[in-house]
């Protein structure tokens, strides 16, 4: 055998071997932000599911701020940027309000998992749909955090007068109830939070237990509430509408019947490590719990649903704002 006729056989044979590990049929970018957490599991669970069961034909390629910034991310997903992202709705409720509904208080202590269903099927609800066609943008699974809980720095709460004055950092449906009782809504960085209430800026942030670990809030506050009940964030995961009808019929039923896999390992995982750590991080840090009485959480739920009405006043013009409050209320009631 020739030298010309050795490597041509040496490049076919090394072909041979490396070519499953690096050639792809399909392969998605996907936008997040910060860095891998309990937050993105379930877009890290599903990437890894799609890939197993196409044999490494359809990939995603998870990308942690390289793509683009958190709230541009929907603006990404518009002009087909990437094919996948996650977004949160209050970050930019303008483009959005259809699911901000899910982010009102509903005053309804429902578990991590219910929360999922509960997104999940408002985002198949019609008027939805046309919002986020408006994008381009396809909703294709929840990432449902809990019910959002307060961690202060100052005295210890004991009735709500005593959120008067109280400067506090969370999303628009926890605030627009605190207001009421006279807390300031003050907006700080993420990354600043711990900073910003170790100096005082702040006195209270309004998180799921994995912003709190994050932040490390807990660290320095010194009273947490237990059962505020007014809320948390809706931060989806959203495809582009393009991407997803051109998928291959075969990628696209993988894609889909992943999405419940991905979402029972994203509320275990969820519940065992942030929700948990949340709770060793208040008891080692000698945090105080303040648990609202009836009276108190009757009186919370009374302004709630002013923020509901007012919510429907908002968005009447734009669309049947309370066609989709009275649908999402019955899902909170398990109707």
């Amino acid at each position: 055998m020739n030298t010309f006729k050795k490597l041509t056989l040496v490049s076919a044979l090394s072909l041979s071997f490396i070519a499953p590990e690096v050639m792809a049929d399909t392969t998605w970018n996907v936008s997040l932000w910060g860095k891998r957490r309990a937050f993105t599991e379930n877009v890290e669970k599903l990437a890894e599911l799609v890939e197993q069961k196409t044999n490494g034909e359809f990939k995603m390629n998870i990308s942690y701020g390289g793509l683009s910034k958190a709230k541009e991310n929907l603006d990404g997903i518009s002009f087909g940027a990437f094919e996948m992202a996650q977004f949160c709705a209050f970050y930019h409720a303008g483009k959005n309000p259809t699911i901000t509904v899910n982010e009102l208080p509903f005053s309804q202590d429902v578990s991590l998992a219910r929360v999922a269903e509960i997104y999940t099927k408002v985002y198949q609800h019609p008027i939805v749909k046309k919002d986020m066609a408006r994008w381009n943008a396809t909703l294709l699974m929840p990432t449902p955090l809990p019910q959002y809980n307060l961690v202060a720095k100052g005295d210890v709460l004991t009735k709500l007068e005593d959120f008067d004055g109280q400067r506090t950092r969370g999303p628009g449906g926890v605030l627009e109830v605190l207001t009421q009782f006279g807390a300031i809504k003050t907006g700080v960085p993420f990354s600043e939070v711990r900073q910003s209430m170790d100096s005082g800026v702040i006195d209270a942030a309004a998180f799921a237990p994995h912003a709190h670990l994050a932040t490390n809030t807990t660290n320095i506050g010194t009273w947490a509430t237990t059962n505020l009940n007014l809320g948390s964030g809706d931060c989806p995961v959203v495809m582009n509408t393009e991407a997803f009808e051109d998928l291959k019929p075969a990628y696209r039923k993988v894609l889909l019947e992943s999405v419940p896999e991905a979402m029972a390992y994203y509320v275990e995982n969820y519940n065992t490590n942030a929700v948990a750590g949340y709770e060793k991080a208040l008891q080692e840090h000698e945090v105080t719990k303040v648990t609202f009485t009836p009276a108190q959480t009757a009186m919370l739920d009374k302004v709630a649903e002013l923020v509901r009405k007012d919510w429907v006043l908002k968005y009447e013009k734009q669309f049947d704002s309370q066609a989709l409050l009275a649908y999402t209320t019955g899902l909170f009631k398990g109707e």
